[in-house]
Order: structure tokens, then sequence, then C-alpha cells
């Protein structure tokens, strides 16, 4: 099913990506319905070998944060132009524990609450070169993904959500229907102007 693995590792299988090195590599890279590089982009790697744990851990370091945050965090980076899953990331944050870099504390309701070492701050503060670089990289992406800018997306959300909640409400009288017609071809009109 995940053909490709074997090109992977030097000879390493990836069945158990949760002890493999950087704890996610070829689930990470598209393992998972071509994830690798987020809705619309290019097939391939979006993180090299052991990027993720460095980006992982310098967003923890910035902010404790729960998987699920960290998530949205890595995808807000990337202007939506990388979003790992959960299987990328949990394996990644397992990893980061084992190794002393993070901390976790039981946060209620099944979820932990991850921050920063001593130990993985020294080791954030060893590689800041190859951090910032993958930054800027993401942000890079993110102004070439403004489709998925979080405004916009949020902004189409509003749109999509308020139309369904209207048109959902029961009958529409004529004078209704002709305002968001109306009102939809108004901000089509000014999305072309922009």
């Amino acid at each position: 099913m995940f053909g490709r693995h074997h090109h992977h590792h030097h000879g390493r299988h990836g069945g158990h990506h949760s002890r493999h090195p950087f704890g996610f590599d070829g689930r990470e890279h598209g393992g998972m319905g071509g994830r690798g590089f987020g809705r619309g982009g290019p097939r391939g790697r979006f993180f090299d070998h052991g990027d993720l744990r460095l980006v992982v851990l310098k967003l923890i370091a910035d902010k404790p944060s729960h998987g699920y945050e960290l998530i949205k965090a890595v995808e807000t980076a990337a202007g939506g132009a990388y979003s790992p899953s959960p299987g990328v990331i949990y394996p990644t944050l397992t990893l980061l524990e084992e190794l002393g870099y993070v901390a976790a504390t039981d946060a209620g309701g099944g979820k932990k609450l991850y921050t920063i070492t001593d130990e993985g701050q020294a080791f954030l503060e060893t590689n800041a070169q190859p951090v910032n670089g993958l930054f800027e990289r993401m942000a890079e992406a993110a102004s070439r993904s403004a489709a998925f800018a979080p405004q916009i997306l949020r902004a189409r959300e509003n749109l999509k959500t308020a139309l369904r909640l209207k048109l959902h409400a029961g009958s529409l009288s004529s004078e209704q229907i002709a305002a968001i017609a109306k009102a939809l071809d108004d901000a089509a009109t000014q999305i072309e102007a922009v």
C-alpha cells in the first residue's frame, strides 16, 4: 500500500515509525494520501528528515501547546500549504519527549500539554540557524499559497455558514432572494477588482 517506503531509511522499515530517529519520516511525506506538501501543492516532501521535529520544538518553546494546537500552528505558519496529520505530529511529540526535549503534563480530557525542557532549549539554540531557515521557508510557502491564507479561509467559511443558515431557515421572500444574490454578486465584483 505504501510502496515508496522501501526507498527511505537505508534499509529501515517504516512500520513502527514512532521508533524512527525522527519519529515520522514516510508518513509525513505523502504516505497518508499525499499530504506531504498539503492541499494543491506539488507532491513530495515539505520537510526533510528531522525538520518537523525542529519546527514543533520551536513552536512549543514559544508557547506550551496541545498536539491539536501544534497541528494548527504548523498549518498557520505555512499559510495552509502544509497541514501535518495527527499520525505525524503525535509520534514526533513522543520522540521529543523520549529525547528529553519536551515534558508532557496531563491537561485533562485525555489531552497532554507539552512544554520545552532545558535540554530542548539547548538543542533549539544549537540548531537556531536551521530553525530560522525552516520558518523562512514556511513563510515563503505561505506567500505562494494566498488561497489558503487564514483570513481568506475564515471569511470563506463565514460566507458558507451564513448562506447555509439563511437558505435552510425557511422560505425566503423574493426580496430576500434578490438581496442575497446581489450581495454575492457584489462580493464577486469586489474580489475581481482587487
